[in-house]
């Protein structure tokens, strides 16, 4: 029996032996797995962190182009309301100057019938004026 029994821890240790070495090479496969999948949560954390500062820095963007278009906005309406008081003022003088043509319109309907008027009646009173055309009288200086 005793061999056995050395023959059964022969066996034994060989089948120790042989599971120490497959534990080993598990181990270390594991290990490689781990330190792999490390590797790629690091690349990952990395890529996540670039991404993050990119949308940083996207936010940051249109913050200031909303700041601009804001700015933008604003400029164009105070520029809209100067060029409205300026068509304002332009056609306060476009009536003005309407209004003074009828004015001129009136006052000379008014001389020209105040003409027509005094050469109407003045000669029959006074006589023939500057003012007034008589045919007899050109024709009387040239017969002279």
């Amino acid at each position: 029996m005793p061999f056995n029994q050395d023959s059964k821890l022969a066996v034994l240790e060989s089948k120790l032996n042989i599971y120490e070495e497959l534990s080993r090479e598990m181990l270390s496969k594991l290990e490689a797995a781990v330190e792999k999948i490390s590797e790629g949560n690091n690349r990952i954390a990395t890529i996540l962190a670039k991404h993050d500062e990119r949308i940083e820095q996207s936010i940051k963007t249109d913050e200031l182009l909303i700041r601009m278009i804001d700015e933008i906005k604003e400029e164009n309406e105070k520029e809209h309301q100067e060029i409205g008081r300026q068509f304002e003022k332009i056609e306060q003088k476009i009536e003005d100057l309407v209004k003074f043509r009828w004015q001129i319109g009136g006052v000379v309907a008014v001389v020209v019938i105040a003409v027509s008027v005094f050469n109407a009646f003045v000669p029959k009173f006074i006589g023939p004026t500057p003012l007034t055309f008589s045919p007899y009288s050109s024709s009387m200086e040239r017969a002279k």
